[in-house]
């Protein structure tokens, strides 16, 4: 019977208590107290493991609520694994703290009134918790009215920006100790601002509610913040620049255990080349969030391929954004990064959002920093913020492509794309091979392409294109003794339209490909659709494409 692999599990006791697979990562415990500062940022792009992270480091540092009377410790939680080891720490810090772990992953809204109800409700929450707080009387009663407030989120902006100090300071006057602050996606709220254009609102609450917990705190003993980007330059907070190579993400080690532990060794391959690849310090890691979730997949049915799931857990906004800045010159360079190649870029770690949308370059460093781009190591010194980028591996080469498609279809909406499409659909009623030529020419000249020899890419364009007009589609449908690329049904009902489309090989190689997609369609019959229907006339068409150009041929039947 194997161990449960835990699947949207971020609570450490309950991945522990519950005995889910657990990666061992808990040696990072033991790097963080022998080099932690006052304030340590920890960036990942997001699903690698962050709050899991902060989960295990309040179960390892906070002490028991002494109001629940006796409480079994943490020890059982951490038998057998890395840090269990390691007898001094162990017994010098675990449970010997007050904790505040808060997470601010959902705190969004569309205004900025929304947002901090998200905030209040996160720390309300914190308040429940921490409710015996209240009946302390170690604790000076002028904090009292502030606590009661905060916990029935009723509490005043004021009052919120200053709620981290309030509670570390009762904290610290009940246990008689300074406390630990884990705070988990710090940068999420000034990201939802930024996209929703509240954003000056909401650094400058930050600034202040940040501000207060870290700077002059007497409470805090020390604090870690993780999230995805490093904005130091907005004066919330200074912080160290932690790496931590391998503490976030799965190495390959680690990978292959888990396979072998689950009977799926011939699966390595695989996931290697689909989520493994990205670069932090020296390591190079696989995305948790994907392994989890593929590897819990495989053991139901070991034939399922591969999939984005790490591409569902957010709104790619940035790279949409990014999407939406690209020049010709930028178009190329996403071109080639598509097709497996890398760049040279310049990059900065700490931005402000402010600074995002200032230039394209910016949005190559957001790029690599949310995990849309890695590092690649070079055997060549590159100049000072010089570095080597490339998409990771197969799944966010498929978000990359998706999104090109989307960023395509969205063109469609101008005004002169409405008068080229309706030009394109008249040309295949008429039988213009010209005017389809021309037309598509344009605009694989004028669009991000994707088109290593992959037919599918082709076929996504064309479709979108031909989407909206006077008939009825049908893609990749069974008919006569073969699957047709492209069906149209259309207004007319004595005339139907038949679509094949072939990568091909060259330039030169366009006119062969064309007349051999048109021998496929007569060989395979699949006019013989609509033989059920009044159709008399049917057109087909050979469409054949090479990287930036294409070639079109027709019949009538």
């Amino acid at each position: 019977m194997y161990q449960k692999l835990p699947v949207g599990i971020d609570l450490f006791e309950d991945l522990r208590r519950q005995d889910y697979y657990y990666v061992d990562k808990t040696s990072f415990i033991r790097d963080l107290l022998q080099n932690r500062g006052a304030v340590n940022l920890f960036t990942r792009p997001r699903r690698f493991g962050k709050t899991l992270t902060m989960s295990m480091l309040q179960s390892f540092f906070e002490m028991k609520p002494d109001h629940q009377g006796l409480i079994e410790n943490s020890e059982g939680i951490f038998a057998g694994l890395a840090i269990a080891r390691e007898g001094d720490i162990c017994e010098k810090y675990m449970n010997k703290f007050p904790v505040i772990f808060l997470t601010l992953k959902t705190v969004e809204g569309k205004t900025f009134e929304d947002a901090l109800e998200m905030l209040a409700f996160q720390i309300a929450s914190e308040c429940i918790r921490l409710a015996y707080l209240a009946q302390s009387p170690l604790i000076d009663e002028d904090y009292l009215p502030t606590f009661k407030a905060l916990k029935a989120r009723t509490a005043t902006q004021q009052q919120l920006a200053c709620s981290l100090k309030t509670l570390t300071r009762m904290l610290q006057a009940h246990y008689g100790r300074k406390v630990i602050l884990l705070i988990d996606e710090y940068d999420v709220p000034l990201d939802k601002a930024f996209d929703q254009s509240y954003y000056d609102d909401m650094i400058a609450f930050m600034r202040l509610f940040l501000g207060e917990a870290f700077k002059t705190n007497p409470a805090l003993e020390f604090a870690v913040v993780t999230g995805c980007l490093r904005i130091s330059k907005e004066s919330i907070f200074i912080l160290g620049d932690n790496y931590y190579d391998e503490d976030f993400g799965f190495t390959d080690d680690e990978v292959k255990k888990m396979l072998d532990d689950y009977n799926l060794p011939e699966a390595h391959d695989q996931l290697r080349l689909w989520y493994n690849g990205y670069h932090f310090g020296q390591a190079d890691v696989y995305c948790p969030w994907d392994i989890v979730n593929h590897v819990d997949r495989l053991i139901k049915d070991p034939r399922t391929e591969p999939e984005s799931y790490w591409n569902n857990t957010s709104s790619n906004t940035m790279l949409k954004r990014f999407i939406d800045k690209a020049d010709a010159t930028t178009r190329k360079e996403i071109e080639h990064l598509i097709a497996g190649n890398s760049i040279d870029k310049a990059v900065t770690t700490n931005l402000t959002y402010a600074e995002v949308d200032e230039s394209i370059d910016n949005l190559w460093s957001v790029l690599l920093l949310t995990g849309y781009l890695t590092q690649k190591p070079t055997p060549e010194k590159l100049p000072r913020h010089i570095l080597r980028l490339c998409i990771p591996n197969e799944e966010i080469r498929e978000i990359f492509i998706e999104k090109i498609q989307k960023w395509f279809a969205e063109t469609l909406r101008t005004n002169k794309a409405k008068e080229d499409q309706a030009k394109l659909h008249q040309a295949f009623l008429d039988g213009d091979c010209d005017t389809i030529r021309e037309i598509l020419r344009f605009y694989l000249r004028t669009s991000i392409s994707y088109y290593d020899s992959h037919e599918n890419y082709y076929h996504g364009l064309l479709t979108g294109l031909l989407t909206g007009g006077p008939w009825a589609i049908e893609s990749n449908r069974e008919s006569g003794t073969g699957r047709s690329d492209i069906l149209l049904y259309t207004d007319d009902d004595s005339l139907g339209i038949v679509i094949e489309v072939k990568p091909a090989a060259g330039l030169d190689k366009i006119p062969a490909m064309c007349e051999a997609a048109l021998d496929q369609i007569e060989e395979h019959t699949y006019q013989d659709a609509f033989l059920a229907s009044e159709i008399t006339r049917t057109r087909l068409y050979g469409i054949a494409f090479w990287k930036k150009s294409c070639g079109v041929v027709g019949r009538l039947v």
